[in-house]
């Protein structure tokens, strides 16, 4: 079936607007708003039984992990109240709803009718409760038994001409037990096409911290946080992606911490925070976060970087050793006198006004530097989604290693991760450009030869399978199509597959825009109870800080025909390989601990697996900038050198990023509403400064066009509304995956080569009405 590109999310004709309302943004994040918010949630999926069940085992020692953030969870003692936050109780609420999708479903709506509704309705549909078939020109899924889904994929994959033909994709949520036997599958299979979703947002991290410091990962842990004399937050909203966050913010400041935000726009989470488990909270008394609110252009990190730099070199100059670190210096890193250089070539003024911040401010962010010596630095996504992403990033290490704030406590880099075990995947071998030591290893254990080549990435992976090299894709959860750029270019891509397969556990927009055959897999999710040969099993996640730790779920599955994911992996390996394989793929089916067993023997870091999972809180995992030990090529942390990139913009030209809602986790819909920034019922807006409203001859309110041209080609998002918005001149904003049709597939970060989705070109027309 060919599903016409006028049925993807962002065609000529949308939904019709609801009824859109705006309120003022909010001051204060959390708070009982945001307790009644999780009960509305949660208790609108399930009945209170099953809802409370699921909620008293969120994030505890000796429950499941959540789906969400990849936020830690504290060492020692965790609330029994709640430990977890508005958008992880609304994840449990998406994941564990009672309901469910049968035969009957898909018989009674057709992929075209689905494929009409907007995400948001989709994923409201429910769980996916049986292995779903869509044949060569069918219009409607229809049921397959799980050995025959199995025998479709070994079919495909068996008549290929070539493994690098095949595309394995994971999604973060995806355990370590899965993950590791996910790879180890596609390598005994023949091909690293390994694309996940770190390509897309993290990845400018791993590049830049591996060149930097030695390891993709971020030094600190939350103990950290709680000793820091200054935090820095650069391009993330933690009150809407990563809200426990903001307990650690609040617990840091009544410490004496700084904290100093840069963000294009001014969030809520970043302002002021009521933690509704504090008698304070619960008095509704507001705890201050924020000390200096940097409103930095869009990609002028890097020039406010410099220009802090260059005023803490002053500061040096005047009275040697008394603002940066010589000895640490000295003794751990290189490229000190190449980086001082490098800085001297620009003046403060200019890189101010690239910045878009005013001299007195960046001189106020200098004085504070200038005095502390353990400081934190975080971000996300809006550092990581630029051309200059790695380099920027890598000036954020710059700074740390100037004032010796790494390998100390207190002090060190702090990438925040956007899904729960997406660094776990990592770990696990998740990665289209394995290292040559892990492939020795993955020998060595298993006596086969694994591929050497590297693999697709998520942007070669498209570009691959629109020129039809890619021919089987395979998804090991998330919803690919949604997440990733240039949504009309990737869909034409997934439409020449000869055959997409989801591992899923909710119907989502992938399952819609498929290959010439589909197959959709439903698996359990993280609160689902995972019985197998009468023993319960668990699996294990990786957070932001390096922690291992046990996740087991506690609900009783929607229904009676879904598979976790790591039997789904070895039933697709038996099918595939049938007697060729030099691993005992069933083994693995008896219990999971058999996996570890073999992550143990693989994986650095993972000694007495088995053993130190079960003890309650996990397991922290080595980390070499976090020791002192900087496994770099030069065997120390390296300072960079790179160049401010001035953007010049035509006079009708904007620069636009693209952000979550308040209701929203990565591509999940969990409703229509952005509390904080005062949006109700919409989600096609655009955020604009009032003067550049005024300048290009529009009112907010207005319902427009947004175009792109990257590399002379038209892309399209229509009927979009104008709101007016504290963010800087030539700065908008947008919600994904709307706008994601806006992402150019070319446009992707240096080394990296992660998709741009902060750095839009953009221009904005009056919307007119065609007649159909």
């Amino acid at each position: 079936m060919d599903n016409k590109n006028k049925n993807l999310p962002n065609a000529e004709n949308p939904e019709e607007f609801l009824d859109m309302k705006l309120s003022k943004p909010k001051v204060v994040a959390a708070g009982f708003s945001a307790v009644l918010s999780s009960a509305k949630h949660v208790f609108s999926e399930m009945n209170v039984g099953r809802g409370l069940k699921a909620l008293a085992a969120l994030n505890q020692k000796d429950g499941f992990d959540c789906p969400g953030c990849a936020w830690p969870d504290p060492d020692g003692h965790r609330s029994s109240i709640a430990e977890y936050c508005e958008n992880g109780a609304k994840a449990v609420a998406e994941e564990a709803t009672t309901k469910k999708l049968t035969a009957k479903f898909f018989a009674d709506n057709s992929v075209m009718d689905l494929a009409k509704l907007n995400d948001y309705e989709i994923g409201k549909k429910g769980r996916v409760a049986e292995p779903m078939y869509l044949p060569e020109g069918a219009t409607h899924y229809q049921p397959i038994t799980w050995d025959n889904a199995f025998k479709k994929i070994a079919q495909h994959l068996n008549k290929l001409r070539s493994p690098d033909e095949a595309i394995f994709y994971t999604s973060g949520r995806t355990s370590n037990e899965a993950a590791f036997l996910y790879q180890l599958f596609v390598r005994e299979y023949g091909t690293n096409n390994l694309p996940d979703c770190s390509n897309m947002c993290h990845e400018s991290s791993g590049v830049a911290l591996n060149e930097s410091v030695g390891i993709g990962k971020g030094s600190v842990t939350l103990e950290d946080f709680y000793e820091s004399e200054v935090i820095i937050i650069l391009g993330q909203n933690p009150g809407t992606n990563h809200p426990r966050m903001l307990s650690a913010l609040q617990t840091a400041k009544e410490n004496g911490a700084t904290i100093i935000s840069v963000n294009p726009l001014p969030e809520t989470g970043l302002i002021s925070f009521t933690n509704p488990q504090t008698v304070k909270g619960a008095l509704g008394i507001k705890a201050k976060l924020t000390d200096i609110f940097l409103q930095v252009k869009l990609n002028g990190d890097m020039a406010l970087l410099k220009a802090i730099e260059l005023l803490m070199l002053e500061a040096e100059e005047k009275n040697p050793g008394s603002v940066f670190d010589h000895d640490f210096i000295k003794a751990n890193t290189t490229g000190y006198t190449e980086f001082i250089d490098g800085i001297k070539k620009y003046k403060v003024q200019e890189l101010a006004d690239a910045a878009g911040i005013s001299m007195e401010q960046v001189r106020q962010t200098a004085d504070v530097l200038i005095g502390k010596k353990k400081i934190i630095a975080c971000w996300a996504m809006g550092l990581t989604q630029h051309k200059n992403a790695v380099n920027t990033i890598r000036e954020v290490v710059n700074l740390l290693l100037l004032k010796g704030s790494i390998a100390k406590p207190g002090a060190g880099t702090c990438p925040v991760r956007g899904h729960s075990n997406v660094q776990g995947d990592r770990t696990m071998g998740i990665y289209e450009k394995p290292s040559e030591k892990f492939l020795d290893k993955l020998k060595a254990t298993y006596g086969f030869e694994p591929p050497r080549h590297h693999g697709y990435d998520v942007v070669d992976a498209i570009h691959a399978m629109h020129k039809e090299k890619g021919k089987v894709f395979i998804a090991m959860g998330g919803n690919f199509l949604s997440a990733t750029p240039d949504t009309d270019y990737t869909a034409d891509a997934m439409r020449k597959c000869d055959l997409t397969v989801h591992v899923s556990t909710k119907l989502n927009r992938s399952h819609l825009i498929h290959g010439k055959e589909a197959l959709i897999l439903p698996c359990y999710g993280r609160s689902d109870k995972d019985i197998m040969n009468g023993k319960e099993q668990f699996v294990s996640c990786e957070n932001s800080m390096g922690v291992v730790q046990m996740s087991k779920g506690n609900l009783k599955p929607i229904s009676d025909n879904l598979l976790s994911e790591p039997v789904i992996v070895t039933r697709m390996a038996k099918a595939t390989f049938g007697d060729r394989s030099k691993i005992n793929w069933s083994l693995y089916e008896e219990d999971y601990d058999f996996i570890r067993n073999d992550i143990e023997l693989t994986i650095p870091g993972f000694d007495n697996y088995n053993q130190r999972v079960r003890i309650l809180g996990g397991f922290y995992l080595p980390n070499g900038a976090r020791e002192g030990k900087f496994n770099t090529l030069t065997g120390k942390a390296n300072f960079n050198v790179s160049e401010v990139t001035f953007p010049k913009l035509a006079d009708d030209e904007l620069m636009m990023q693209t952000l979550r809602s308040h209701d929203q986790f990565n591509t999940t819909i969990y409703g229509l509403n952005d509390r904080y920034r005062g949006i109700t019922n919409e989600r096609r807006i655009i955020f604009m400064n009032e003067k550049d409203i005024a300048r290009l001859g529009f009112k907010a309110g207005d319902v427009v066009d947004l175009f792109n041209y990257h590399n002379n080609i038209e892309r399209v998002a229509h009927k979009f509304i104008i709101v007016a918005f504290s963010i800087p001149e030539q700065c908008t904003a947008t919600y994904f995956p709307e706008t994601n049709v806006l992402v150019p597939i070319g446009s992707t970060a240096d080394k990296s080569n992660t998709p741009t989705s902060k750095m839009i070109i953009l221009k904005i027309r009056k919307h007119k009405e065609t007649k159909a």
